[in-house]
C-alpha cells in the first residue's frame, strides 16, 4: 500500500478521488489550502484508491496521511 501524506500543513478544501477509484501518477487526489493557496496533493503511482483519512474541512500537518493506494 501506497500512503499518500501531507507536504504541508494546511486544511483538506476539496477531495477529488473517492474510495475505488483508479488513479495515474500525477492525479490530483485532496487539495489542501494554506495562506489562502490551493496546494494540490498528487499521487505517485497509478492505483486503486483504498481509503482517504481526511474529509473536507479537516486540518492536516505535514507528514499527515491522507489517503491509501493500492499499485496496479
Amino acid at each position: 500500500m501506497i500512503e499518500v501524506k501531507a507536504n504541508m500543513a494546511g486544511s483538506v478544501w476539496k477531495i477529488v478521488v473517492a474510495q475505488g477509484d483508479e488513479v495515474t501518477d500525477g492525479q490530483d487526489l485532496v487539495i489542501l489550502e494554506s495562506m489562502k493557496m490551493e496546494i494540490p496533493i498528487q499521487t505517485d503511482e497509478d492505483g486503486t484508491v483504498v481509503d482517504i483519512k481526511v474529509q473536507e474541512g479537516d486540518f492536516v500537518n505535514e507528514g499527515d496521511v491522507l489517503a491509501t493506494i493500492k499499485e496496479s
